[in-house]
This record gives C-alpha cells, structure tokens and sequence, in this order.
C-alpha cells in the first residue's frame, strides 16, 4: 500500500496515538512498580551523601539547608510519572504510524501486523537500545551537572546517527535484494549496520563523568535494566495494538469480498 491515501493515513495516525496511549499505560504499570524503587535509591544516596558534606562542614552548613522542592516525590512518582509516560507514548505512537504509513508495502509484502513489529522493533533498536549501549541512563543527579548540556547532545547526536544509518541499512537492502536475494541482502545490510554503528561507538567520546565515583553499582545496573524494560514493554505493546488496530482499518474488505463470492448471481 505505498500509495495510502491521505484519509487513510489521518487514521492511521489516530490509531498510531491511541495504541501509543495504551503502550504508555503498560509502561507506567512497569517504571512504577520496576524504575521507581531503583530511583528511591538513587535518591536516598544522594540525600546520604549531602548529609555527609553538611555534617563535615558543621554549624556553617547547618544554616544553608536544601530548599523544599516544589513538587513532592510522591506526585513525581505517580502523577507526573503518569503523565510523562503517557505524552511519550502518545507522541511516539503518532511518529511510528506515521513511518508506518510510508514504509507499508515498500519494504516487502507483509501484513499490516507484521508491518507494525516491524516498525515497533526498528524503532526500539535505534531510537533506544543503539544510543543505549553507548550512552546508558544513569538515575537522576548522579552525575556532574555541569556536564549536563555535554551528554545530553552525545545522546541526541547518537540517536540521530543511529536512525540515519538504520534508513541506509534498509535502502542498501532493497538494492542489493535483487542481486543477492532477499535473505543474504538482509544479512549483508544488517552486517554494515552494525559495523556503521561499532564505529560511531568507537568514535564519538564517552561519558565518563555520567556517574559520580563511589555511586552503588546495584543501584546503577537495577535502574537501567528497568528503563531498558520500560522501553520494551512500551514497543512490544505498541506493535501488538496498532497492528491489530492497522489490520481492522487496512483489510475490511477482504472478509466482504469473500462473503460477496458465495452469492449467486
């Protein structure tokens, strides 16, 4: 179906929003009840390690105490976490539909639900898992925060690269398909992708200063097992519900077409 229609594509990207709404209600489910105890830790040891410099600064730090934050931590880890999770999914869900709509019927003869997991894998693997196992998360201000603005231009940067290579896998691979078949293109396609990306890896600088010294390593690893599952389960979901839903739009006519057969004239 390359050539959808617009009308088709505004429902498309209805039902993009809405399977992203659902997959962003999954994925709340997850970072709560999986992210945020990793975060409650993260966070007890900053607040230990701040005591620690109060109390080693003695009566002159006791006069200087923290401000009290404008939103508690319990509407952070409910209702803010809520509605963060669920805009993300709903944007990306309406991004995806879209990638969805141009990318049906071009890249081979499947069906809208494989189209959909399709789109939902690729998505995951280079707009998070690539720039991931460069630029892992890290639990919020555990990190120097003057290097802040540094590392989140590396992880754009390394999202960007990994999507525009991702692209040129898929072009190379609808080249080479016709002299190599379809199967040896895709390996081959797949093998430059992942020798393009080793080399980005390879040369665009780390981020050592991501992580102060001293911070738990369980706490650290905990929390980016968790946002690695919430970016999981957030794809799966999504392919899982808009595939179902782009079927339904896509192929209604085909259970009348065949009704229409066993009519007599």
């Amino acid at each position: 179906m390359s050539d959808t229609s617009s009308s088709t594509v505004r429902r498309l990207l209805v039902r993009g929003m809405l399977a992203g709404l659902i997959a962003g209600l999954f994925a709340f489910v997850v970072a709560y009840a999986v992210g945020e105890p990793s975060v409650d830790a993260s966070i007890a040891v900053e607040e230990a390690a701040a005591q620690a410099a109060h109390a080693g600064h003695g009566a002159a730090a006791a006069a200087g105490e923290a401000e009290e934050e404008l939103v508690s931590r319990d509407v952070q880890s409910t209702a803010g976490l809520a509605t963060g999770v669920l805009v993300y999914g709903v944007a990306l869900g309406g991004i995806a539909s879209l990638a969805f709509s141009f990318v049906l019927g071009r890249v081979g003869r499947f069906t809208p639900k494989a189209t959909a997991a399709l789109v939902a894998a690729a998505a995951f693997t280079t707009v998070y898992l690539v720039p991931f196992l460069k630029y892992p998360a890290t639990p919020p201000a555990v990190g120097n925060p003057d290097t802040i603005g540094k590392r989140t231009t590396l992880f754009f940067l390394m999202i960007l690269l990994s999507v525009l290579l991702g692209v040129a896998a898929v072009i190379a691979g609808r080249r080479l398909a016709p002299r190599l078949g379809n199967w040896n293109a895709t390996l081959v396609a797949g093998a430059g992708f992942v020798a393009a990306v080793a080399l980005a890896c390879a040369v665009l600088p780390g981020n050592d200063d991501a992580v102060q010294a001293g911070f738990p390593a369980v706490v650290l690893w905990e929390f980016r097992l968790a946002t690695l599952g919430i970016q999981a389960v957030l794809w799966a979901v999504f392919a899982v519900a808009f595939g179902t839903l782009a079927e339904r739009l896509l192929a209604p006519a085909a259970p009348r077409a065949a009704t229409a057969e066993t009519v007599p004239a």
